[in-house]
C-alpha cells in the first residue's frame, strides 16, 4: 500500500516529485487517512428511517405514526431513539412486510479525516428475511422507487445513474464542473452559477437536483475563499477540506468496487456506500465553515494587518458557540504577524512592518534621522573672562540643521499613530500606550544613548512569552509593565542625565525674571543704552553687560552649562524703535533638551518676558521718579513747608503756587506704583509661581511619559501666557486688555516725563529766586541770558502742567476701564485681580463721583 500511495502523491502532486521532505508528508497524512476509526462513532438518519416506515403505512396508521414519532423524540431520557426505530422496522419485515431501507450509521462530521471500512467486510445489524433475496419477488413488493426505475429502463430514458452524479457533486464540491453539473461564470459580475447539461437520453429528477444544488453551493464557498485567501489559518482550513475530499472520493470508489465484484445492483449494496444524501450530512459542518470564511474574506479583502484583525474580531460577538469558536482559531492564526511586529515594538522600540499593516507608521522623511549630541557647544555661548560670549556671533550657524536639532519635530514626526490600523480588541488606551513604549525605547536607544539600554530592554521581556490573542489579559499586564519602565527610564534620563530642570530653572529665573537682583541689576546696566535708538546698539556690548549683571548678582553661582546658554541679543527693528522695544534675552537649548522646550515654547517664553521687561521698566521708572520728587523737592518746597519766612519773590511765588500741583503728582504716583505692583505680584506669586507649582508636581510624581511632560510644559507655558497677558477667550478681543494695558505702559512713562520736566522747571526756579537772594547781598550770580531762559521758562509752564494733568487724566480713565474689564473676564484670577487692582473700590467711587459731578454741571 505504501508504494501505491508513493505513485498516486508523485502522480497528482508535481511539486512532490522534487520536494522528497513534501512527498513523505503527503503519504503519511494519506496513511493517517486510510487507518483512522472516525466511523467508530455513529449515528442514524432518524428521519429518513421513519420516511422509510411511513412509506409503508396507510394514511390513518402514518397519522398513528406521526403522533407516537413526535412523543418519542420528546423523550429526553432516550438516548438510542435511532435503535427504538430500527426494532420497529426489524418487526415489520419479520411480519412478512417489505423491509424499510434502513441506511447503515452516518459517520458524524469532526476534525478527523473520516473513513470507511469496505462494503463487503460490513454486516448489516438487521438481516433481511429470506423473501427480498428471491428471484421470483412480486410486483406488489417492490417499493415504488423501484418500480419507477424499472418503468423508466423498459421505455429507454433511464436515470443518471447515481454514482455519476456522485462524481460530478464531488467534482462541484472543489469548484470543477462535471458532466451532467457545471459551473457557469457570469459575465458581468463573474458569479458562479449552477447548471444541469440536458441530455435526451436520462432522467434528472427535480429532487436530486434540489440536493446537487445545496450540495453545490459548498463548492461556490470553496471557489470564494480559495480566491481570496487571506491567511496560513485558512490555508490549513482549505488543507484540511482537501482531506475531506480526498476520503469521500475513496468512499465512492469502494462503492463503486462493490458494484462491480458481481455483488452489485441490490439496494443493500448501493446503501452500504456514498450517496448524495449521505455526502449532504458528511459536509454538512463543512458548509457553515465555508460560509464563515467566505464572509470573512470577503469582509476583509480590503484590510490588512490591524484593520483585518479588527474587522474578524467583530464576528466572535455571537451567540452560536460554532461562530464565535471558529473566528477565535482564525483570528489566533490571522493575529500571529500582528501580534511578532507588536512584541518586537513594544520591548525593543524597532518596528518591522514591510507591508505597512502595524498601527504605528514610520515617517520615511525622518526614519533616517537620529539625534545630534546634547552637549554641542558650537550651539550656545560659553561665558568667558573677557567679558563676552563665545560662540555667540555663530547664531547663522546654530539654524543651519534645524530639522535634525529639533528633537521635537523627530519625537512627534517620526513615527504616527494609525488609529484605523488598530484593532478593536486592544482599544484606544492602550494603543496609545504601546505608540508611546515603543517612541520611549527609540529615543532612549538612539537619542539619549543610554548607556543601560540592555538592562532596561530586560526588564520590559522579562518572562519571555510570546504575545498572542488567546492570551488578552496577559497583553494588558505586558502593556502597562512596558509602559511604566520605559517611561520612568525615559523621565528619569531627562531629569538626572540631561539635567532639564535645572533649564526649566534657568527659564523662570532670567527670561521669567525671577531672579530678582539679577534683573535690577540687568535693568540698571542697560538703562542708558536701551534708550538710545536700536541702530546704534551692538552685540557684543549687551553680552558683555549681561555678564556683568550675571557676575554682580547670584546668578553667578548657577552650573556653568546654565549660563552659557544664556544670552543677550536685538530683534529685528524698524525706523524709529529704540533699545527698549528690540532688547530680548535669550536661553539656546539643544537636542534633545528642545524635545520638551521646543521652539514654539521658546517663543511663548519670549513673549512673557517681553511684557514683565515693559512691566519691569515702568516700575524702575515709577521708583526713579517719586525717590527724585519725594526726596529732591525739598530743596525748593522745603523751607516753605516748614514755615520759613523768606522775601517774596516772583521765582518764589511761582514755587508756592505749584506746591498744590506737586500734592497732585504724589498722588498720582503712588496711584500708579500702587498699580503697577499689584500687577507684579499677581504675574509673579499667583501666576507663574502657581503654575510651577503645578508642572513641579507632575516631574515629582514622575507619572505618565515624555509625552505628558510635553503636556505639563505646555499648559505651564499656556497658563501663563493666558493669565499674565489677560489674553480673553472671546472671539476677536483675544489681546484687547493687552493692548490696553500697554497703552497704560506707555501712558505711566508719559505722565513720568511730563513730571520729570515740570521738576527741572521748579528746580531751575529754586536756582534762580536763590541767585535773587544772592544779589540782594552783593553777589551776582545769574547772568543776562540766564533771565532770559527763566522768562521763555514761564511762558512753558501752563504747558508743561497741561501735559501733566492730561498724561493724569488719561492714566485715570484707562484704569478704570481695565478693571472695568477685568471684572467681567471669565478667569477668575484675572477677576481676583480686578479686586486688588480696586481696592476699596477707588475706581468706582471715582467713576460715580465723575458722573454725578458732570450730571451737576449739565444740570
Amino acid at each position: 500500500m505504501s508504494n501505491a500511495l508513493h505513485g498516486l502523491v508523485v502522480a497528482l502532486v508535481p511539486a512532490a516529485r522534487r520536494d522528497e521532505r513534501l512527498r513523505s508528508e503527503l503519504t503519511e497524512d494519506a496513511l493517517h487517512i486510510l487507518n483512522s476509526h472516525i466511523g467508530s462513532s455513529r449515528q442514524v438518519d432518524i428521519g429518513h428511517i421513519a420516511g422509510n416506515i411511513r412509506s409503508k403505512l396507510s394514511a390513518q396508521d402514518s397519522l398513528r405514526f406521526s403522533n407516537l414519532m413526535g412523543r418519542l423524540l420528546d423523550q429526553d431520557l432516550l438516548t438510542r431513539k435511532h435503535a427504538v426505530l430500527q426494532f420497529m422496522a426489524a418487526l415489520s419485515a419479520s411480519s412478512n412486510q417489505p423491509q424499510p431501507i434502513i441506511p447503515p450509521l452516518v459517520p458524524s462530521i469532526s476534525r478527523s479525516s473520516p473513513s470507511s471500512p469496505h462494503p463487503r467486510s460490513r454486516k448489516s445489524s438487521i438481516a433481511p428475511p429470506p423473501q427480498m433475496v428471491n428471484d421470483r419477488t412480486t410486483t406488489a413488493t417492490k417499493s415504488k422507487a423501484q418500480l419507477l426505475r424499472e418503468y423508466r429502463l423498459r421505455h429507454g430514458r433511464p436515470q443518471v445513474a447515481e454514482s455519476v452524479l456522485l462524481r460530478d457533486t464531488l467534482y462541484l464540491l472543489q469548484g470543477i464542473s462535471g458532466k451532467f453539473v457545471k459551473f457557469t461564470e457570469g459575465k458581468g459580475d463573474g458569479e458562479l452559477t449552477v447548471t444541469f447539461s440536458e441530455e435526451p437520453r436520462y432522467v434528472l429528477p427535480a429532487p436530486t437536483r434540489a440536493l446537487i444544488l445545496r450540495l453545490s453551493e459548498l463548492g461556490h464557498l470553496y471557489v470564494r475563499v480559495s480566491k481570496w485567501s487571506l491567511s496560513h489559518h485558512l490555508q490549513s482550513q482549505l488543507t484540511e477540506y482537501y482531506r475531506l475530499i480526498a476520503v469521500l472520493e475513496s468512499q465512492m470508489s469502494q462503492s463503486g468496487a462493490a458494484e462491480d465484484d458481481g455483488r452489485g445492483g441490490g439496494p443493500r449494496e448501493e446503501e452500504s456506500g456514498l450517496t448524495l444524501r449521505r455526502l449532504e450530512v458528511w459536509v454538512d459542518e463543512w458548509r457553515l465553515r465555508m460560509r464563515m470564511m467566505s464572509v470573512c474574506v470577503e469582509g476583509c479583502q480590503d484590510s490588512a494587518g490591524g484593520a483585518l484583525v479588527s474587522l474578524i474580531y467583530g464576528y466572535t460577538d455571537n451567540g452560536d458557540p460554532f461562530v464565535r469558536g471558529f473566528t477565535d482559531q482564525l483570528l489566533e492564526e490571522v493575529s500571529k504577524p500582528f501580534f511578532q511586529t507588536l512584541q518586537r515594538w513594544l520591548f525593543t522600540g524597532e518596528l518591522h512592518d514591510p507591508y505597512s499593516e502595524f498601527f504605528v507608521a514610520a515617517n520615511e522623511e525622518l526614519a533616517h534621522l537620529q539625534y545630534t549630541h546634547a552637549y554641542s557647544n558650537a550651539n550656545v555661548g560659553v561665558l568667558t573672562g573677557d567679558g563676552g560670549f563665545a560662540g555667540a556671533e555663530d547664531e547663522e550657524r546654530n539654524d543651519s540643521d534645524e530639522t535634525r536639532n529639533n528633537g521635537l519635530i523627530l519625537w512627534e514626526g517620526k513615527y504616527q499613530f494609525r488609529k484605523d490600523m488598530l484593532p478593536s480588541f486592544v482599544g484606544e488606551s492602550f494603543g496609545r500606550k504601546i505608540f508611546s513604549t515603543g517612541k520611549s525605547l527609540n529615543f532612549i536607544r538612539y537619542s539619549c544613548h543610554d548607556s543601560d539600554w540592555v538592562a532596561t530592554r530586560s526588564k520590559l521581556d522579562h518572562t519571555g512569552r510570546a504575545l498572542k490573542y488567546s492570551d488578552l489579559p496577559g497583553l494588558a499586564r505586558s502593556i502597562d509593565s512596558a509602559y511604566q519602565i520605559a517611561s520612568k527610564r525615559l523621565l528619569d534620563i531627562f531629569l538626572d542625565k540631561f539635567r532639564l530642570l535645572d533649564h526649566l530653572k534657568a527659564l523662570k529665573s532670567y527670561l521669567l525674571l525671577g531672579q530678582g537682583d539679577f534683573a535690577d541689576q540687568l535693568m540698571e546696566a542697560l538703562l542708558t543704552s536701551l534708550s538710545r535708538p536700536a541702530n546704534t546698539l551692538y552685540r557684543h556690548n549687551l553680552t558683555a553687560t549681561l555678564e556683568a549683571a550675571v557676575r554682580s548678582s547670584n546668578a553667578r553661582y548657577d552650573p556653568p552649562d546654565v549660563l552659557r546658554r544664556l544670552d543677550a541679543r536685538m530683534m529685528e527693528y524698524s525706523h524709529g524703535e529704540i533699545g527698549w522695544d528690540v532688547f530680548t534675552l535669550e536661553y539656546k537649548v539643544d537636542a534633545p533638551i528642545d524635545t520638551v522646550i521646543d521652539p514654539e515654547g521658546m517663543e511663548k517664553y519670549l513673549k512673557i518676558f517681553h511684557h514683565l521687561w515693559k512691566m519691569k521698566r515702568v516700575e524702575g521708572a515709577l521708583s526713579a521718579s517719586w525717590n527724585r520728587i519725594a526726596c529732591g523737592a525739598r530743596s525748593f518746597l522745603g523751607p516753605t513747608i516748614k514755615g520759613v519766612r523768606r522775601r517774596s519773590s516772583a521765582h518764589s511765588d511761582v514755587l508756592e503756587r505749584l506746591e498744590g500741583e506737586w500734592h497732585q503728582i504724589r498722588v498720582v504716583l503712588s496711584e500708579m506704583i500702587h498699580f503697577m505692583r499689584q500687577l507684579q505680584a499677581f504675574c509673579q506669586l499667583e501666576v507663574i509661581e502657581c503654575s510651577w507649582k503645578e508642572l513641579m508636581d507632575f516631574v515629582t510624581k514622575k507619572d505618565g511619559d515624555l509625552d505628558g511632560l510635553i503636556q505639563a510644559h505646555r499648559n505651564y507655558l499656556d497658563r501663563m501666557v493666558k493669565k499674565i497677558l489677560l489674553i480673553s477667550p472671546k472671539a476677536g478681543k483675544e489681546e484687547h486688555l493687552l493692548i490696553q494695558v500697554r497703552e497704560l505702559f506707555n501712558n505711566i512713562l508719559q505722565f513720568r516725563d511730563a513730571a520729570e520736566t515740570l521738576y527741572n522747571y521748579c528746580l531751575a526756579e529754586a536756582a534762580r529766586a536763590d541767585s535773587e537772594r544772592d544779589h540782594d547781598r552783593g553777589v551776582f550770580t545769574i547772568s543776562e541770558s540766564d533771565g532770559l531762559g527763566a522768562s521763555k521758562s514761564a511762558d512753558n509752564l501752563p504747558r508743561i502742567l497741561r501735559r501733566v494733568k492730561e498724561y493724569s487724566g488719561l492714566f485715570t480713565e484707562r484704569a478704570q476701564a481695565i478693571v472695568h474689564s477685568l471684572q467681567l473676564h471669565q478667569d477668575l484670577d484675572c477677576r481676583f485681580l480686578s479686586v486688588r487692582l480696586n481696592f476699596s473700590d477707588f475706581y468706582k467711587t471715582r467713576k460715580e463721583l465723575k458722573a454725578a459731578l458732570e450730571a451737576s454741571k449739565a444740570s
